[in-house]
């Protein structure tokens, strides 16, 4: 069976882990107003509000592109499950439903969990909520709890790095691409929220380095098949590799 190519894990779980590190004890709110700031027009509200294009075609329409590529994926790691063509791709498509499901699956529990408040449920942006960090004692609601951090919709988009890791072993001129699209989807999904008022730009890097290291995490642990060498060498240099 051939090997994986390698990778630095240093590198693949440390920049991540790092972005993370750093939103956690650089408290960003000031970034996240002062670009907040930028979609926010007063007396009108966010520029992307109520723009059709942004919310019909950029959030629902591409919302629902994502979600039939994991239907797709579900769809052929259940028909792999039975004699056939598909068979030889069990494991990756079983990856691939896992890592996309995952990456989409935890933003519910931990807006939940967490009950920050949308930019524009904020008092600063003509709402009455008043803003409290991710970390801070958290402001008792006028309303109701948030519902806003990370950033859902932008998790539609970095999920596709599943597709690069699943495709990388074999197809790796479709894993750049598929990498291309995930990041830039992803982005646009942050930018599309962002101008809505939705989401601060912290909400959505976090969503990113989940996305980032649960797709790794799966990909190391499924899918990953290291050189001999590599596999004959110590712990130690394994996870250095």
């Amino acid at each position: 069976m051939k090997a994986s190519p390698r990778f630095d894990r240093r590198l693949w779980y440390g920049v991540p882990l790092a972005l993370l590190a750093a939103l956690l004890l650089c408290e960003p709110s000031r970034l996240d107003f002062a670009l907040a700031d930028l979609f926010y027009v007063q007396g009108q509200g966010f520029i992307g509000r109520h723009n059709d294009f942004l919310e019909d075609v950029l959030h629902d329409r591409a919302k629902q592109l994502v979600i039939a590529v994991g239907v797709l994926a579900l769809a052929g790691f259940l028909l792999s499950l039975l004699p056939g063509r598909l068979r030889p791709l069990r494991r990756t498509l079983g990856y691939l439903t896992l890592a996309m499901g995952l990456s989409t699956g935890i933003v519910t529990p931990l807006k939940q969990a967490t009950g920050m408040h949308c930019p524009w449920s904020l008092e600063q942006y003509g709402g009455v909520e008043r803003f409290s960090p991710l970390l801070g004692p958290r402001a008792a609601p006028v309303e109701k709890a948030g519902n806003c951090w990370p950033g859902g919709h932008a998790a539609a988009g970095f999920a596709l790095f599943a597709l690069f890791f699943a495709l990388r072993d074999h197809h790796p001129r479709g894993a750049r691409g598929a990498l291309v699209a995930a990041i830039g989807l992803g982005t646009l999904f942050s930018l599309v929220r962002m101008a809505q008022g939705a989401h601060f730009l912290s909400h959505n890097l976090w969503t990113a380095a989940l996305c980032w290291l649960i797709c790794l995490g799966l990909y190391d642990g499924l899918l990953y098949r290291p050189a001999p060498a590599e596999g004959m060498s110590s712990h130690g240099l394994d996870m250095a590799g």
